[in-house]
């Protein structure tokens, strides 16, 4: 889902919480691991989108988590609450 000038990927919603997820692929950690693409201004970038949306949607900003979903080759890690 597109906001402004940012990407949302995943959003879930489990009891008070919206989770806002970031998912990064790489098919191999040869050139860098998927983690390695989430810098601070990916970081920045997720979080201006989803504030965003949050206040569209009249959505408590303090109800915002965000994770990340890193993905190498078959390998699947998530964060939670990652920034």
């Amino acid at each position: 889902m597109r906001h402004g000038r940012g990407e949302i990927d995943i959003i879930a919603v489990r009891d008070d919480v919206v989770a806002i997820c970031e998912v990064k692929t790489r098919q191999s950690a040869a050139f860098g691991t998927a983690g390695d693409a989430m810098t601070r201004e990916k970081c920045r970038t997720v979080r201006l989108a989803a504030v965003g949306w949050a206040r569209e949607h009249a959505i408590q900003v303090a109800r915002l988590r965000f994770d990340v979903a890193l993905i190498t080759g078959t390998r699947l890690e998530i964060i939670e609450d990652a920034f």
